[in-house]
């Protein structure tokens, strides 16, 4: 079993490989590398000739001025040569990497919802920064050794045979010694080096989180908490790495013995054939030297193996995300007219292996209508929402934009449709501008924009600021209250001019005085188009056209505020006391 698993862990190199032919390397720069790297090896084979000449014949007057000028010169290109192999593979190995990382980019910013409901954003980031950066390691520091080393080892075995094949013989059979240690060590390597990895995701993970939520750490006084959490992340870390230098301990040591030993032998077994006359002292020296020359890529053997196996383990999860079901925005017919009814019918909805969330919901949202969604928490309200955005495909029924199914649509321009302003109202770290036109992709006039924030209310805060739309918002808008945030959320969706609306708790965590300016806001916003309201405080939605009342994924009520007072008692009861509360207020 352990056998079978090994030739499993070691037949992984097919996709890695492949994964790394897909980044399209330069063959021009990689063959450039090599043929220097290889022109490097061919001259360091020929010195030890040249030194067996030089013990056996040697006397001033052998050296010539040519001999010494060539000498130089082989020395000087071959230094020159190596720097260029260098250089040119690092070139490869960053532009596979930065291929790499494109192509993670283009993945993830395609991936669905549900992919970053299941991994976690510290992991995914851990793909794309750790882990590539061991497969450029692999590539600059350890793939021209490989090759050359593979090039000096047979050149020499073919000299040495040449020279005395009895000694090449006796030197060999440390070969299938070496493969021997090499092999189990190798898989032991591949799975410490996925550990790692995934320890090091999960400790990016932890610091992704709490360096973003650090004034929840402060207010909860959790330093003491994430301290512990952090430390013990750290510890595993420490663990794994400990592994990796147990296994660097085996190999460096094991090897260099049995290296030692083989010198050893080499000089003992040479030396007496040099007593019997059957070898020179030239060819001896020669013969150490070219023992040397196999010695040390040896050694290089050892470290791209390894670097090898921490490479295919760090890819794996590389791979699986490469691999993952991405959205498809291309696919379906433009949408033209958004102005229509939106229709759910019998519309149904599970997370993965989960309970529903929805059960079998129908209601049309009416065009150029306010249509607002209430219920208690864990009700299906934002599920509701992610169906319409097509976040997520219902399990069973249908949603409509008139007659035809929304999935007929592409989702680029289905979503090119729909106006966003969520309860949070996300900004990016840049300035007021670029959150303001963010995921516009024609070019914004500076009265687009005023025109916008002044509909949005927003214009007079702004102009306020230092410096005015270029002021810089910090990281997640934090330098910006709630509402000002919410305000520039309002004014995104208003130069976007979608035709449907969604509004998610969009004044809920607002003081008094900023809700009424952002509902101020809301209003400009609401004007002419289809608009989904979800809403706690029912003093927002009391004027909606149609208020459907959610309980447990089902539709319990529908209907304008008066006939769901009437008729349903749990509105009745929220609307009393809500509405009661803000009178006296």
């Amino acid at each position: 079993m352990e056998q079978t698993n090994s030739v499993a862990k070691w037949g992984n190199w097919r996709p890695f490989f492949r994964l790394i032919r897909g980044t399209k390397p330069s063959k021009l720069k990689i063959g450039v590398a090599l043929f220097m790297s290889i022109a490097t090896t061919l001259v360091s084979l020929v010195i030890p000739l040249f030194t067996k000449d030089l013990v056996d014949g040697f006397s001033l007057s052998t050296i010539t001025t040519p001999q010494i000028i060539l000498l130089i010169v082989a020395f000087v290109a071959q230094a020159i040569a190596g720097g260029l192999s260098i250089y040119l593979l690092n070139h490869v190995g960053e532009s596979v990497v930065a291929s790499l990382r494109e192509r993670l980019w283009k993945k993830l910013l395609v991936l669905p919802i549900s992919y970053y409901d299941n991994n976690r954003t510290g992991d995914t980031i851990s793909r794309m920064t750790n882990d590539t950066g061991v497969v450029k390691s692999l590539i600059t520091e350890h793939l021209s050794s490989f090759f050359t080393g593979l090039i000096t080892i047979v050149g020499s075995v073919v000299t040495l045979l040449y020279l005395d094949w009895q000694m090449t013989l006796t030197m060999l059979i440390a070969v299938p010694l070496c493969i021997g240690i090499l092999m189990p060590l190798g898989s032991q390597m591949y799975k410490i080096s996925k550990g790692l990895q995934n320890e090091t995701a999960s400790f990016t993970t932890i610091m992704n989180q709490v360096l973003q939520e650090m004034r929840l750490v402060k207010s909860s006084n959790a330093e003491t908490h994430e301290l512990g959490m952090g430390t013990k992340a750290i510890g595993n870390l420490f663990r794994f790495g400990l592994r990796e230098g147990k296994v660097q301990a085996v190999i460096g040591p094991l090897m260099s013995f049995i290296l030692m030993v083989l010198l050893v032998v080499v000089i003992g077994y040479g030396g007496m054939r040099v007593s019997m006359g059957a070898l020179t002292a030239g060819e001896l020296v020669a013969f150490i030297l070219y023992l040397v020359q196999i010695v040390i890529p040896l050694g290089q053997f050892t470290q791209f193996f390894t670097s090898l196996q921490k490479a295919m383990g760090a890819t794996e999860r590389i791979i699986a995300t490469l691999d993952a079901e991405e959205e498809d925005l291309l696919t379906g017919r433009t949408l033209e007219n958004a102005g229509l009814p939106i229709h759910l019918s019998h519309v149904s909805f599970a997370y993965e292996n989960g309970e529903k969330i929805l059960d079998d919901v129908s209601f049309t949202i009416g065009a150029g209508k306010v249509n607002a969604i209430v219920g208690p928490s864990g009700s299906g309200k934002t599920t509701l929402f992610s169906l319409v955005e097509r976040y997520y495909q219902p399990i069973s029924g249908e949603i409509r934009l008139g007659n035809e199914p929304v999935t007929d649509f592409s989702l680029k321009s289905w979503r090119s449709q729909i106006g966003y302003v969520s309860q949070e109202s996300p900004l990016i770290a840049g300035t007021i501008r670029e959150n303001i036109c963010y995921g516009i992709s024609r070019t914004i006039s500076d009265e687009e924009l005023k025109e916008a924030a002044k509909m949005a209310y927003a214009d007079q805060f702004i102009e306020e600021l230092p410096n005015g739309y270029e002021t810089e918002v910090g990281e997640r808008g934090m330098k910006l209250s709630g509402g000002q945030r919410q305000r520039i959320g309002i004014a995104r969706a208003l130069l976007r001019d979608p035709q449907i609306l969604m509004l998610d708790e969009a004044t809920s965590s607002l003081d008094s005085n900023s809700e009424m300016i952002v509902q101020k806001a809301l209003q400009n916003l609401m004007k002419g188009r289809t608009t989904l309201v979800i809403a706690h405080r029912l003093s927002t939605v009391v004027e909606a056209d149609q208020i459907i009342f959610l309980e447990k994924g089902k539709i319990t009520g529908m209907g304008t505020h008066e006939e769901l007072y009437q008729t349903h008692e749990m509105y009745r009861e929220l609307a009393s006391q809500q509405l009661l509360v803000k009178e006296r207020v």
